[in-house]
């Protein structure tokens, strides 16, 4: 038997025009850091501290009376729920009429080491709620959370629940022994109270760490390789940019608040179990019994479907809607999955509840 040495010659092509793909790219493409992204436009409608209540223009005639505000996650940028004007979340629900509201975290410093979930449930959050309440003169608002904002999110409807009307929990952290990804299995054997008192606040570098470690090959060498196969593709190198941007621009996390989070959430799992306390009361997820909508999915490498999931059968809603779709944490947000599918169903439900 002979074994041919003989190389495709299609293989040498591709490799040839992969390499010129990779020395073309610095004057073909910009970095991310130099994208602009289109973001909705908005007014500032309050402020506390490094926080803000963003207030989305409409783009359309308002049909819903009952507006909504969403609580993005502590941990990078609400950007990603508008990173582009055909996959953008807010000008989604804008566009089907709703009244859109913003919680951006803004970037902790130093001074802001001793934030805790007290301080962004009992305290931002809660504000703005009544902001809300009071400049569009109703009395309870329909709430969304996504990832960590869902969390919290799930505390503030659990201890105001007069002030939810609807609660949307999308990917929600809630149940940290079950979670099956990387980021809870690294969080069960920290150390944090020791980080914590060393660092104080967990700085971007520890999060990106954390991020890099979830899909090693795929966050370090294949979307690379995907991205200089497809530099003519101005779409894609543009989509492939503006989440680049995204990730790149993670503010640090408040040390009592980490704490408290990497403890309470993933270690004792005092949420799930319902032992929560939040600014010494009780967070009992039996509490939250208004209309409930989760959304989950399947491919979540950032919080895995089986911690979520536990919270439709935690709360006392007896309207309630578990949702679950063919993508990952990113793609059920910002994607045209989202557009297509995530959102009208969203929407339909959200419209009639408010």
């Amino acid at each position: 038997m002979t074994i041919s040495s003989e190389i495709d010659p299609k293989l040498i092509e591709e490799i040839l025009k992969f390499g010129r793909n990779v020395i073309n790219a610095p004057r073909m493409v910009s970095s991310p850091d130099q994208i602009i992204l289109d973001v909705t436009r908005h007014d500032v409608a309050s402020g506390i501290d490094k926080t803000r209540l963003l207030h989305y223009r409409p783009l359309t005639e308002k049909r819903h009376a009952t507006p909504l505000l969403i609580s993005y996650a502590v941990i990078n940028r609400f950007h990603i729920l508008d990173i582009h004007p055909e996959k953008s979340w807010v000008r989604n629900l804008l566009r089907q009429g709703f009244d859109v509201y913003m919680l951006d975290w803004g970037t902790p410093t130093s001074m802001d080491k001793y934030l805790d979930f007290d301080d962004y449930v009992n305290g931002y959050m809660d504000s703005y709620v009544e902001h809300i309440k009071d400049e569009s003169s109703v009395e309870s608002v329909s709430l969304q959370g996504y990832c960590t904002g869902g969390t919290i999110s799930a505390m503030y409807a659990a201890l105001h629940p007069e002030s939810v009307r609807n609660y949307v929990a999308t990917a929600p952290v809630v149940d940290g022994w079950r979670d099956t990804t990387v980021i809870s299995n690294l969080a069960k054997h920290m150390d944090v109270d020791k980080m914590v008192e060393t660092i104080g606040n967990m700085p971007p570098e520890f999060m990106y760490y954390c991020f890099s470690v979830l899909k090693p090959f795929e966050q370090g060498v294949e979307k690379y390789v995907n991205f200089f196969r497809n530099i003519h593709d101005k779409r894609f190198v543009d989509n492939f940019l503006r989440v680049e941007k995204w990730l790149g621009d993670t503010p640090p996390i408040p040390g009592e608040l980490f704490r408290q989070w990497i403890r309470d959430i993933y270690q004792r799992n005092l949420l799930a179990r319902n032992k929560m306390h939040v600014g010494g009361v009780h967070v009992d997820l039996k509490r939250i019994t208004m209309p409930m909508f989760i959304q989950i999915a399947v491919g979540d490498h950032l919080v895995s479907p089986e911690c979520s999931m536990p919270l439709y059968a935690a709360v006392g809603s007896r309207d309630k809607t578990l949702r679950m779709y063919p993508t990952g944490h990113v793609g059920m947000i910002a994607s045209s999955l989202s557009q297509k599918r995530v959102l009208p169903e969203l929407g339909s439900w959200l419209a009639e509840r408010s």
